[in-house]
This record gives structure tokens, sequence and C-alpha cells, in this order.
């Protein structure tokens, strides 16, 4: 800044400057004979002169240029523009001094300015002043930036760090994970002033948590249905510790990268993981099928045993209702044995005919057996009633049911006499019998 000064006020500091190292008013001339321009040092205390006459000349003062070069006159000018001279470059270097302390603080941070290393205040975003060097200096925190402190890898998963990601499990096996822990500052003070290397404090926390973690998990659970929990664990642990240190960070997520066995075991590992995947498809296999054998099983024993049921409570109840009646015919019989006896047998036959179209009639009067075909006679009464009633006509006929009922009853008549006389030979023959 001095020389740029000195260049606005006309001083040449080239060397290729005839005057270079001469006095103008020859007090050194002898100094400088016989030595070309540009050979030796320059005369600064000419140069010194020659910047406060022209200051004097800036600022409207006039020396004293009609004495002798030792008169007072020159003397007093150039005292007096050497002043002025300080007073200016010190008003300048005030107003450096001042200007330094001006700052700009971004959105998303904030400033934190220290009075001689201890903490002031804290600004937001925007233009801001304190007091220059070395009486306040700031630092500018940025409170909405996510970082980022990953465990087991660097910048890719495939860039392995071992030392900090083998992990030993509670069932003494070997795991390999990676993951990242995401944070940001929720109390920017506490960021600057509590801790040291405050990147690597969460970095080592995250690593001892989940150590920690991992150490009382099983190996199994850890790679399959608990990746979730020891994730969320972990969270909450790493954020204990933070708050116990006064980190002033918020753990805002963690995300397994990668969890999987050593490399060296990797293909027995992936071995025991089919065999384990082929003994629960075996074993659904084995249920499904007992699922769908067994309950048709249990649905046709049930229903034979409900077939069973009914079977005996029929048999029991016609045993029953049959020994029932039987006391009751016997009670009957010892009333009046003969009516009874002949009730038995006219229900009986009563019976047998029903089911039957043919019968049979054996008199004892006769050698001739009688056979009624009821079947055939009632077929060819229907053929005669259609017959008949296809061929008459007139004004006046009877009643088709009295005409088809004409045969049947002669059927019935004769029925009724063959069961009269083999009724009387029966009796004929209990009175023999009683004889």
């Amino acid at each position: 800044m001095l020389v740029s000064l000195i260049k606005k006020f006309g001083v040449k500091l080239s060397l290729n400057d005839p005057r270079w190292g001469k006095n103008p008013q020859g007090d050194n001339s002898k100094a400088q004979e016989g030595r070309r321009p540009g050979e030796g040092p320059p005369d600064l205390d000419q140069m010194w002169r020659d910047f406060n006459a022209r200051l004097n000349r800036l600022f409207g003062s006039r020396g004293n240029n009609g004495g002798d070069a030792g008169g007072p006159g020159p003397y007093r000018s150039e005292g007096r523009g050497a002043g002025i001279t300080a007073s200016v470059i010190g008003f300048i270097v005030l107003l450096i001094w001042l200007a330094s302390g001006a700052f700009i603080v971004q959105e998303g941070q904030v400033g934190v300015v220290t009075t001689f290393g201890r903490l002031s205040h804290t600004t937001g975003a925007g233009f801001n002043w304190r007091w220059p060097a070395p009486i306040q200096a700031h630092e500018t925190v940025n409170v909405s930036q996510v970082r980022t402190a990953e465990i087991g890898y660097r910048d890719n998963v495939r860039n392995k760090q071992g030392a900090e990601s083998l992990m030993l499990t509670d069932d003494e096996n070997i795991i390999d994970i990676q993951f990242a822990v995401q944070y940001t500052l929720k109390d920017p003070v506490a960021w600057v002033f509590n801790n040291r290397d405050q990147d690597t404090t969460v970095h080592q926390v995250a690593e001892t948590a989940i150590r920690e973690v991992v150490g009382k998990s099983k190996m199994d659970f850890v790679l399959y249905e608990g990746r979730e929990k020891v994730a969320l664990d972990v969270h909450n642990m790493i954020q204990l510790i933070v708050d116990r240190y006064k980190l002033g960070a918020l753990i805002t997520n963690v995300t397994m990268q990668n969890v999987q066995p050593p490399e060296q075991v990797q293909s027995a590992f992936d071995d025991a993981v089919k065999a384990g995947q082929d003994r629960a498809r075996a074993r659904n296999e084995g249920e499904a099928y007992a699922n769908d054998v067994i309950p048709r099983a249990r649905g046709a024993a049930f229903r034979l045993l409900q077939d069973a049921e009914a079977y005996r409570s029929m048999v029991v109840e016609n045993a029953t209702g049959n020994a029932a009646r039987f006391n009751q015919v016997v009670t009957e019989y010892a009333k009046a044995p003969g009516v009874t006896r002949d009730r038995m047998y006219i229900d009986t036959m009563q019976s047998i005919f029903s089911s039957t179209s043919k019968v049979m009639v054996d008199a004892k009067s006769g050698s001739n057996l009688l056979y009624l075909p009821l079947d055939k006679l009632i077929a060819q009464v229907a053929a005669n009633d259609a017959a008949t009633g296809a061929a008459r006509s007139g004004p006046v006929q009877a009643p088709q049911e009295q005409q088809s009922a004409t045969p049947t009853q002669e059927v019935m008549q004769t029925i009724e006499q063959v069961r009269q006389r083999d009724s009387r030979s029966r009796d004929s023959s209990r009175d023999r019998e009683s004889r």
C-alpha cells in the first residue's frame, strides 16, 4: 500500500531513472562521481526529501527556497511535512485495522465471536463487525450442513477399513459391518468450545456404540432380522454419549451399508445359509402337506364317528321300541288271546301285502292253491278303462272312478271270501285242537 501511495505522488523507483542515487543539490555529488547511472545503492535520504516536498505542495504549504542549504527554513518545512505524512499514514492504517473487523456470515451459518479467547456473543447471517485482532476474533460454524461419519469404509463400500469393520458378536463369531452416521449441529457454541477434533470424536463414539451393540447380539440376529433394531440401538447410544460429552451434535440417521461375514468364510457361510433355506423349505412343504391331510383325516374320522353314533342310536331306539311294543302286545294278549292273535295276523299280512303285487292264498278246505296276480289285474283294469273311455260316447256317461272301481271291488270281494273261508277253517281247526 505504501508503494501505491508513493507512485501516486509521482516518486519514481525505477533503476532507469537518471536521478537514481543522486542528490540534486550536490551534497553527495562527490560520492556519486565516477559511477554510472544504475550503479550502487539508491539515495534514501534524497527520496525521503522528495516525498516530503511533494506532500507539502499537495497540502498547500510552501518551503523557503531562498535560503541556503543549511538555513533554518528548509529544515522547518521538512519537519512539518514529515509530521503530516506520519499522521496520514497512521490514519490510513487505523482505517484498515478497523475495516479488518468486518465479516459476512452466510445463510445457514452462525458466527461465534470471542474476546481475548473468551466467548463474547454469536451472530446470525448477514454483515457483522467485531473489534479487530488481537482484541476479538470470530469463527463461522455451519449448522445446516449434514455431516457424515463413515465407519468401516471410506467414500465407497469397496474401500474397506478392516480395523473398524470387523467386530465380535455375543456367540463368538466375527462379523463385517459398514455403516454411516449422519448428524447436524444443534449448539454451535458447544461444538466450538467443549471438545477438540469434533468430527473425530463423533467417529470414535459411533465405532464404540456399534461394537457394544453387536457384542451383545447374536450373529444371525445382526445379519437378518435384527438389522433395523441394531441401527436404532446404535442411534440412541451415539446420541446419549454425544449429549454426555456436550458436543452440541444431533444424530439424524444411522444407515447400515453392508453387514456380512468376513471374506475368508463367506463361501462356507453361504453354503450354511443355503442349507438353512432348504431346511426351511422342506419344513414348510411338510407343514403344508400335514395341513392338507390332517384336516381331511379328522373330518373323515368325525364323519365315521357320527355315522356310528347314528347307527347305534337307531338300533337302540328300534330295539327299545320293539321291546315296548312286545310288552304291550303281551299285556293285551293276556286279556284277549284270540282277538290279539287275529289282529297281529291282519297287521302282519297288511304290511306284507302293501309291499307286494302278488298274493297267494292257501285254503285248507281245498287242495288247490289260489294265485291272485294283482299287478296284472290292476294293469288289465286300467287298460279296459282306457278302451271303454275311448269307445264310449253319449250325453250321459258313468263316472270313470266308478267304472274303474268295479273290477277292483270284485277282486277285493273275492279276497274277502277267501279270507272268511280260511277264517272259518282256522276256527274249526282251533275247535278241533281245543277238543
